[in-house]
């Protein structure tokens, strides 16, 4: 067995031996947060700022998890200021899967639409409109706030999930335009032609064609704008106060003027991880497909 594994060894390449060692590497980099963020959120508090750190939790505990989840006080004393924003995480749970679902839907059926007629229509200053969006992006989320927080207190929507709902499309919709022009493009026109002649319409040959085979298109990008609405943390912060309130923000409420509970807040940031990855793991396939596809096949 042993001179079988040598040679094995002598076979392998110097490149390929880097590749994987490479590989290694960038998957110790990726997984080293996540796991920090689950050691931390059930470890106790002493082992949390013990040094040297305790790589791996002695006494694990669930304590926080089930403070956030049932909005109940920790036996900790030193703890109980931090308890408090615990009560509204459920809530802010809530909120986020609302304003991520209505924006992602929102985007799929606008942006859908304005790809189609961006791969599809000529008309002047088409490129300049496509480029324009894009172009803006390059501004920093910052320079966008004021503004924004204006918009949304000229109409009444301050702390309330449809002033969520009509500011992040602002930022997210572009993706989904650029996404599903590209891939639209590379739907042959000749199959809604071959529709058009049969009696469709242009609208009716869109939904009725090139919908039903830009699905992964649709997965792919659907999922994505959903994590970024459900990760955005800036315009949650300036424009919700308290009914509002979305799940990154309230993770930072465990930082207050008497200090910040490292412990509670990586729990926090724990669940609040984990419809994240089960969407990545369950979708993975359709994620990457959609992403990758460059042409139809048949």
């Amino acid at each position: 067995m042993g001179a079988r594994s040598r040679r094995i060894w002598h076979r392998i390449k110097p490149q390929t031996f880097l590749v994987y060692l490479g590989a290694l590497l960038l998957l110790l980099w990726t997984l080293a947060p996540a796991y920090w963020l689950l050691a931390s959120a059930i470890s106790p508090s002493h082992e949390l700022v013990a040094y040297p750190p305790h790589w791996f939790p002695d006494n694990p505990t669930l304590e926080r998890l089930q403070a956030i989840i049932g909005s109940k006080m920790l036996r900790a004393s030193s703890m109980q200021t931090m308890a408090a924003p615990a009560a509204f995480f459920r809530r802010a749970i809530l909120n986020s899967a609302i304003v991520a679902s209505t924006t992602t839907l929102l985007c799929l059926g606008l942006g859908s639409l304005a790809g189609y007629a961006f791969a599809r229509l000529r008309f002047p200053g088409r490129g300049f409109l496509l480029i324009l969006p894009l172009a803006l992006q390059m501004l920093p989320p910052i320079a966008l706030v004021i503004p924004l927080y204006s918009l949304v207190q000229a109409l009444g929507l301050i702390d309330t999930l449809a002033g969520l709902i009509l500011v992040y499309p602002s930022f997210l919709l572009v993706y989904v335009v650029w996404v599903m022009t590209g891939y639209f493009q590379n739907i042959p026109e000749e199959l809604e032609d071959a529709a058009r002649v049969d009696g469709c319409s242009r609208l009716g040959a869109f939904f009725r064609i090139v919908v039903p085979l830009s699905t992964p298109a649709f997965f792919s990008t659907g999922l994505l704008t959903f994590l970024l609405a459900w990760d955005e943390f800036l315009y949650a912060l300036v424009l919700t106060s308290a009914r509002a309130k979305t799940l990154p923000v309230a993770v930072g409420e465990f930082s207050t003027q008497f200090g910040i509970d490292y412990g509670m807040m990586m729990a926090g940031g724990l669940l609040a991880s984990v419809p994240p990855v089960i969407i990545a793991l369950l979708f993975q396939p359709l994620l990457v497909r959609g992403l990758t596809t460059g042409s139809i096949k048949g």
